[in-house]
């Protein structure tokens, strides 16, 4: 595992600092619906002001904009941050993407960037999986170093690719097996139990692409249609109903789903047992999610869906480290360089 030099051994006193940040948040009625990115983001920017930096300039990119869009203006995510983290030195600059050169690593976007600015800090986990102006191209044009936040993902993420404290259970949710089946294929063989839930149980149990032995669901919560308001039972998993979908997992497999979890050392979950943002097809998602909580282990979350049902149920200060990366984290987990990582001197 590579290890980027950190911001801690930055010399920023009286220094220009521009800081990449992932605040890449939701949006509603013009606000910031949910701030954890925002929150994850402080540490850094309060140690290079601590440090006595002249001024931070932050700068993030918001949604998947086909130029400007001023609905995802970064203002209301700059007037959260001053909420949280007011003085008079932080700048916050337009949504990266408004930019096309931002997501072409363009040269010319990323000098504009580090105009006038004395060195980078890349704080932006999230987005290190990609070769953007702001993520690797201003790490080419100033001195580079690695923010709090980059630094403790791939410490607490690492720690799973190295030796662990056994039994190691992994859990694996959500609706693609494609987007994890190589973070399954990098840590499935050294976990002591898999178990798998949502749409991903259903791939596996109908085109089984791996090559060691998972935990399947025993029931499922079923339904006649894709719908919030659908009719709904639970059925044995070998039993769906022909044309039924199974939205979440059913009370048996929770509860052995649970046991394994209580009974584990290290933890890692990634992705929902079901459909948890409607309320009646959450009960898997939510037994797993308070399951990792209580564990007695080394917990760690991973995956947007999985840290959002952590943060919705007031449990995510209850695991060890829950992951602000997406693709990022399950690059990582699969032995990937990301270009973000490595566009920074090492330490």
């Amino acid at each position: 595992m590579r290890h980027p030099r950190s911001v801690r051994d930055a010399d920023v006193a009286g220094k220009r600092v521009l800081v990449r940040s992932d605040l890449n948040v939701p949006l509603e009625d013009g606000r910031v619906a949910d701030d954890t990115r925002i929150r994850a983001s402080l540490p850094t920017l309060e140690l290079l002001l601590e440090r006595e930096a002249t001024e931070v300039v932050v700068c993030s990119h918001l949604g998947r904009p086909q130029g400007e869009d001023a609905a995802l203006s970064m203002k209301p995510v700059e007037t959260r941050l001053r909420e949280l983290l007011p003085d008079e030195r932080i700048r916050v600059l337009e949504n990266t993407r408004f930019d096309p050169g931002e997501t072409k690593n363009d040269p010319e976007f990323a000098r504009r960037l580090a105009d006038d600015l004395d060195l980078f800090v890349d704080d932006a986990f999230g987005s290190a999986h990609r070769a953007h102006a702001s993520t690797v191209g201003v790490a080419e044009l100033l001195p580079a170093y690695a923010g709090l936040l980059l630094e403790g993902e791939l410490e607490e993420l690492g720690k799973l690719l190295g030796e662990v404290e056994r039994p190691f259970v992994l859990i694996s949710g959500g609706a693609k097996v494609e987007d994890k089946l190589g973070v399954l294929d990098k840590l499935g063989g050294k976990a002591d139990q898999v178990l798998v839930g949502g749409k991903m149980a259903e791939q596996i149990r109908d085109e089984n692409p791996l090559t060691f032995a998972v935990e399947l669901p025993t029931d499922v919560v079923a339904a006649a249609e894709f719908s919030e308001d659908a009719e709904s039972k639970v059925v044995p998993y070998d039993e769906l109903p022909d044309g039924w979908l199974g939205l979440d997992i059913g009370p048996e497999t929770r509860e052995a789903f649970a046991r394994a979890i209580a009974g584990a050392k290290t933890v890692f979950w990634n992705g929902p047992m079901g459909v948890f943002e409607w309320p009646r097809f959450a009960e898997g998602t939510r037994a797993v999610a308070q399951a990792v909580a209580k564990a007695e282990a080394h917990t760690v979350v991973g995956g947007a869906d999985s840290v959002r049902a952590l943060t919705e149920m007031g449990l995510d200060d209850e695991v060890d480290w829950a992951s602000t990366g997406g693709g990022a984290s399950l690059e990582l987990l699969e032995g990937k360089e990301l270009p973000g990582v490595a566009a920074i001197p090492e330490a």
